[in-house]
């Protein structure tokens, strides 16, 4: 029952973490949209039978059982997930540029999940140094790992208030069709 609650308990706290940062980018219906396949019977039982508190459940069952239909289920519903943005094609499977929005909310998702499992621990610098020690294994479009690699290098250098006033005018830009200076 421990496990239930405190899964329960961070997902809860992790969606309410991304929906107001959301909010602060201007991203409404994303910050509400946000991660609620969480809350399906398959992503569900993963986060109770592999709840640890300091780390995704996924990443436990991917490590007991080789794989996560769990996590095949989040990122093919979740496009703030750069998993979501790969597609095959003849030469094989390649990643395709995500829309700004998502990149943001990734950078939300990212922040966020830096916050609640590290806790004290957190600094600006947290979901830059997160990204960059898992980099190795990402499949990204390099416009899209341009993007996100400038908010989270924002983020450590300005901090998070005046990060998100940058992510306000470049969310304006996009809506205006014009291209982002990143």
């Amino acid at each position: 029952m421990q496990k239930t609650f405190g899964h329960l308990q961070t997902i809860n706290q992790h969606k309410i973490k991304v929906t107001s940062l959301c909010f602060r980018c201007g991203l409404y219906k994303q910050g509400l949209l946000h991660d609620l396949s969480k809350y399906s019977p398959i992503e569900l039982k993963t986060g109770f039978r592999y709840y640890q508190g300091y780390r995704s459940p996924i990443d436990a069952q991917k490590e007991t059982e080789g794989y996560s239909l769990s996590w095949l289920h989040h990122k093919g519903r979740n496009p703030h997930h750069w998993e979501y943005w790969l597609d095959n094609s003849k030469d094989g499977i390649k990643p395709v540029p995500m829309k700004f929005q998502y990149v943001v909310e990734m950078f939300c998702d990212r922040v966020a999940a830096s916050q609640i499992y590290l806790k004290e621990k957190y600094r600006d610098d947290s979901p830059l140094k997160y990204y960059r020690d898992n980099q190795s294994h990402v499949c990204i479009h390099p416009q899209t790992e341009r993007q996100i690699l400038y908010l989270l290098g924002y983020l450590k250098q300005f901090g998070l208030d005046k990060t998100i006033l940058q992510i306000q005018k470049l969310l304006e830009m996009d809506r205006q069709g014009l291209p982002l200076p990143i």
